[in-house]
């Protein structure tokens, strides 16, 4: 026996499965009846006017998919004596999808004469065409062909459409309700279990297990005399978040139909092209207006509501999250915020910080044509269109007659500095996460594709061959998706960034919250001055190595590489001194107080020389020395593997006259820029330490120029001492380490690639692979790897600490800029994280989440 509706719901049993009537106090869950199922709760207990539902839980559905039967005479008992209902599906997160809604179920001829008598023969025609077809297609896996409803319904084709279905099934149409409804509600729960739509759904974030619930709504049929339609309207632009009313409406229709509508439909606002809602029916487009305004103030989002007209009386039939982009998201979640609607906390936490790159650069524009030639690893996000250039003096040149180009390398060297700079994007053929172009592309800004290994680069006829054969010569167009990591033929439609005043206030929100520091690696004034941009609290790495490539320094030092004894290597670098003692004065003053932590020359010096023939004969020419003695001396600087060989602090050892030079610059800088202005205490970084005496050596000669230049100046300065650690050894003997540094800066690409023993550059090559059989869960060079590159992390951190309680710990390499990883850095007790300027956001909003979410965690245990 049926129970009738007290307010208050009552848990049924049919056969096996369970139903709930959906009531202002049912106890509905997401977790266990489905998000929509939830929003239809909520709806209710707003007093809109949503048709009777009733909601079949995850359980439910999953016995009903495994062929349990179904007391589906129990469900219909409350939707009266001539039921007429719809299913929907209601999964735990909208994004995971599910089956297609069927309507009309109930539909039978007796029904069918029963609502020619009250609606029009027409109108019940429609009705009954409309679940015919559904169900031939979506239940009886018929042909769709043979059920297509024609644009002018006549009676012949319902007759048409019955007899097809008895022809195929080898049975007439069934005609009880009961049944017709447990055979949708079986094919629709089959249909969540099969293997492809399960993939699918993994595919975007579901687990495995994902359960899905179905909703059966009483119909609001649409279809009928006086005023009868369906439609959506929602309130805000999904794109950039801006109030604006869209969606359209249709007469004489059901559910979603006025989308897809090709003619007919109606605007909802006045419109002068054509016919709107708001005039056709002003007092059901006044209540839209009100309902829209109370779920976003009660509900507290921004909704898309399905409705419908039934002889004039409207019900709204469903509500969804409006569907948005990045951009989108920040606004709306600011408007919210702003309107005192959620906390501003909530507003920073329903923004994810993977997101924020779409508002930082050009991205391609999701409605264009994308014809594309390569895929690769998206390296650095963003995207441009230029001419292929194949050699950095070629994009120099497209430069200088200001046509943007895209430069096209096998992979690029520290060399190919000025190159990039002249460029709008970067593509390599090798390269990884933290390969040189990804690294300097990601500090620049611009969009790079990395590790296309189906592209060949013919040098002899300037030429890239993609990998289907398609030829491009140097100057050809091509855009670069350096978020998708996709390179495409010709010019492609681009979106501009979205730094507005909704993006600014979302960051300043995230900085009220977040406890963890945010710098930015810059090593040139337009990255600082790009740092300042986005807030950065100073700079965390300035790789100096990158100001020795400009044309004028490269020769001086290459001098000093030919240099045979310390005072001349020394008499060299004093034409170098004054250039960077520039370079330094120009970083101080941009960054105006905050603090900018300076890496002392880190590579090796083979890579300041040329390789190639023609490169060796123009050196032999520019330093009055024979070919062969410059081969031999580019000969007997190379190494078998000079990623680990003498460069770092080893270099600064050997030769000390560099140091000497720069720690020289840098404290004549901090005395000049003082003089003009606040006073700069400058962070002087020790690259690749792996020994206490290393640093108590460099120290010992740093402390000596320092006095040096105190004593000419008559300016006393401070200035910090600290070591950068990316070997395992550095991590491990972190105590000692750092009773002689001020600051400990871990330098996770080096340390990541020195823990795996992988190259960074070459790395991309299997990494795919090795990530889709399950190897590595992520990149290792992209997300920081907890287990093993964060134990070292932790030990470090650790170990450092207990040598010296005050010493301050960060971390500099790209991981600084990967949400995880700034969780982990946090959790660890890390002082602050530095990333390339373009992360500086993304990091600053991950900071926030951490804090937030760690803050929430605590008080959750201590009300437990």
């Amino acid at each position: 026996m049926v129970q009738e509706q007290t307010g208050a719901a009552v848990q049924k049993h049919i056969g096996i499965a369970d139903f709930t009537e959906i009531t202002p106090t049912a106890p509905i869950a997401v977790g266990l009846h489905g998000g929509r199922a939830k929003c239809l709760q909520r709806l209710i207990r707003l007093d809109l006017p949503v048709p009777r539902t009733v909601a079949l839980s995850f359980p439910a559905v999953r016995r009903i998919a495994a062929g349990e039967t179904v007391d589906v005479d129990a469900i219909l008992a409350g939707f009266g004596a001539m039921p007429l209902v719809s299913v929907r599906p209601s999964s735990q997160d909208p994004d995971w999808g599910g089956p297609g809604a069927i309507l009309n179920i109930g539909m039978t001829d007796a029904r069918h004469a029963e609502l020619s008598a009250t609606l029009g023969r027409a109108a019940a025609d429609l009705l009954y065409l409309k679940f015919i077809q559904a169900y031939a297609v979506h239940v009886a896996r018929l042909d769709p062909e043979m059920f297509d409803i024609p644009a002018e319904v006549v009676e012949t084709t319902l007759h048409d459409m019955l007899f097809a279905y008895e022809e195929e099934t080898d049975e007439p149409f069934p005609q009880d309700p009961a049944r017709q409804l447990a055979e949708v509600l079986r094919s629709m729960a089959r249909a969540w279990e099969g293997t492809s739509a399960r993939l699918l759904r993994q595919a975007k974030g579901a687990p495995a297990d994902a359960g899905l619930g179905l909703v059966v709504q009483a119909m609001a049929l649409g279809i009928g005399p006086v005023e009868s339609g369906s439609g959506v309207i929602q309130f805000v632009d999904g794109a950039t978040g801006r109030p604006q009313i869209t969606g359209r409406y249709l007469s004489q229709s059901q559910g979603r139909d006025a989308l897809t509508a090709d003619a007919g439909a109606l605007f909802l606002t006045r419109d002068p092209r054509g016919q709107s809602l708001e005039e056709h029916c002003p007092d059901c487009f006044a209540e839209l207006l009100r309902y829209g305004a109370l779920c976003r103030e009660r509900l507290r989002e921004e909704m898309q509501i399905e409705f419908a007209l039934e002889a004039g009386r409207l019900s709204v039939l469903d509500a969804v999250r409006v569907g948005r982009t990045a951009r989108g998201e920040v606004r709306i979640s600011v408007a919210l915020a702003e309107d005192g609607i959620i906390s501003h906390e909530e507003a920073v936490l329903r923004v994810p910080p993977r997101a924020l790159p779409e508002l930082l650069h050009h991205q391609v524009d999701p409605r264009g044509h994308r014809d594309v030639l390569a895929r690769g690893i998206g390296a650095s996000p963003g995207a441009a269109t230029g001419r292929i250039a194949l050699s950095s003096r070629t994009a120099q040149q497209m430069k200088s007659r200001e046509e943007p180009c895209i430069l096209v390398r096998r992979e690029t060297k520290p060399e190919d500095i000025r190159g990039m700079h002249a460029s709008v994007g970067v593509l390599t053929e090798r390269g990884g996460m933290s390969s040189h172009a990804a690294v300097i592309a990601r500090g620049l800004g611009l969009p790079c594709v990395v590790g296309v290994s189906s592209m060949k680069i013919n040098r002899r006829d300037r030429s890239v061959t993609f990998g289907d054969g398609r030829v491009f010569f140097e100057g050809d167009v091509v855009t670069l998706d350096g978020t998708a990591g996709q390179a495409m033929a010709g010019e492609v439609a681009l979106l501009a960034p979205a730094l507005d005043d909704a993006f600014q206030t979302l960051l300043d929100w995230a900085d009220d919250a977040r406890d963890i520091g945010v710098r930015a690696n810059a090593d040139t004034p337009e990255e600082a001055q790009m740092a300042r941009r986005f807030a950065a609290e100073g700079i965390g790495l300035c790789r100096t190595e990158h100001m020795f490539f400009a044309e004028s320094r490269l020769i001086v030092m290459r001098e000093m590489i030919f240099a045979d004894r310390a005072e001349d290597r020394a008499a060299v670098l004093e034409r170098l001194l004054p250039m960077q003692r520039a370079d330094f004065e120009e970083l101080f003053e941009i960054m105006q107080g905050h603090p900018v932590c300076i890496r002392l020359f880190d590579p090796p010096l083979h890579e300041f020389l040329p390789t190639g023939r023609e490169g060796i004969r123009e050196l032999a020419d520019a330093l009055d020395l024979p070919v062969s003695t410059v081969s031999r001396r580019v000969e007997a600087l190379s190494e078998f593997n000079p990623m680990l060989g003498m460069r770092g602090v080893r270099l600064g050892i050997t030769v000390p006259e560099i140091y000497d030079m720069q720690a020289r610059a840098i404290f004549e800088a901090t005395v000049a820029v003082s003089r003009r202005g606040d006073a700069v205490v400058p962070e002087v970084m020790i690259p690749l330490v792996s020994a206490k005496r290393e640093v108590e050596l460099v120290k010992a000669r740093v402390d000596a120029v320092a006095a040096a230049v105190r004593a000419e100046t008559g300016v006393d300065f401070d200035y910090r001492l600290g070591v950068m650690v990316e070997t395992p050894r550095a991590s491990l003997r972190a105590g000692e380490i750092a009773q002689h540094a001020a600051f400990l800066s871990f330098g996770t690409n080096d340390l990541t690639q020195m823990t795996y023993g992988l190259s960074r550059d070459d790395a991309g090559r299997f990494m795919g692979s090795y990530v889709s059989q399950g190897v590595f869960p992520e990149d290792p060079f992209h997300r920081l790897d907890i287990d093993g590159v964060g134990e070292l992390l932790k030990i470090g951190a650790e170990r450092g600490r207990a040598g010296r309680p005050d010493v301050t710990l960060s971390v500099c390499g790209e991981h600084g800029g990967d949400p995880d990883s700034i969780a982990f850095c946090r959790n660890a007790g890390f002082d602050y994280v530095s990333c390339s300027p373009f992360r500086v956001p993304v990091a600053r909003l991950a900071a926030a989440h951490a804090a937030i979410d760690a803050r929430r965690a605590a008080l959750a245990e201590q009300a437990i």
